[in-house]
């Protein structure tokens, strides 16, 4: 059993590292004078899951390393203990902002260098401002409320419902292996199902960094879309908690 201040510090730190990993490589995909420029989903998705990896083996020893509020849901539906979720959600968003921050930072001169509006000479084209909200946070490709939401509440049983289901598996947990398979998960998630909506599969991941974009003075970064924002938290939380009861009734 971890105790209270383990698991706050893990989940903060974890989370930190996961977030630090993925929107760096969303930084380093998207902002011009960046070396990984247009490398792709492929990159992207590889990113999230290596964050994944690193997160959860910095974290395991002191938190389990849940790194997800909708994995720490599922949990607890699945364990009907819920005495100590609410440390968890609270160190996984204050390591999402954190990780949000510290990814900013690597990338500040990219992010100062984000193309100001207005007409260059005759000889060159007009340049836009870079919109910034994908580095941190999840955008739909269609906006779709009910598609969106439908997205993530699959995508995130499709996330919880196998992690619950390897801790079927002897030995898995104690070998260390469990957070390499995880950490493949995720990156299988964001190959096959993060077309639609970019995947948040977490709300601590999406939530925490919208907060800082929304805050940090990054020149011409555009919206937040605070409108959205209530589909990557709600879809991941309602998939963490039915992936939960699915693993009660079916196993």
């Amino acid at each position: 059993m971890y105790s209270n201040g383990d698991i706050f510090v893990g989940e903060i730190i974890g989370t930190a590292i996961l977030i630090l990993f993925g929107a760096g490589v969303c930084a380093a995909v998207t902002l011009n004078y960046s070396k990984a420029k247009a490398s792709g989903w492929i990159v992207i998705a590889f990113g999230w899951g290596f964050g994944v990896l690193a997160g959860a083996y910095t974290a395991a020893p002191l938190s389990g390393g849940h790194l997800n509020p909708a994995v720490t849901i599922g949990i607890a539906v699945e364990s009907e203990k819920w005495d100590k979720v609410w440390i968890y959600l609270l160190g996984q968003m204050i390591g999402a902002m954190i990780g949000a921050v510290l990814a900013y930072l690597v990338y500040f001169a990219q992010f100062n260098a984000n193309v100001p509006r207005g007409e260059k000479s005759d000889a060159q084209s007009v340049d836009e401002p870079l919109p910034t909200l994908g580095i941190f946070s999840t955008i739909p490709e269609i906006r779709n409320p009910v598609a969106n939401l439908l997205s993530e509440i699959i995508a995130t049983i499709g996330l919880v419902l196998p992690l619950l289901a390897f801790g079927l598996t002897k030995g898995l947990g104690e070998s260390g292996t469990l957070v390499l398979i995880v950490a493949f998960l995720v990156v299988g998630i964001g190959l096959s199902l993060g077309g639609p909506t970019g995947y948040a599969i977490n709300p601590a991941r999406d939530l925490g960094p919208r907060i800082v974009h929304t805050f940090l003075p990054i020149p011409n970064k555009g919206t937040s879309d605070w409108s959205y924002a209530w589909i990557p938290v709600a879809g991941p939380l309602i998939g963490g908690a039915l992936a939960g009861l699915i693993y009660n009734a079916a196993f």
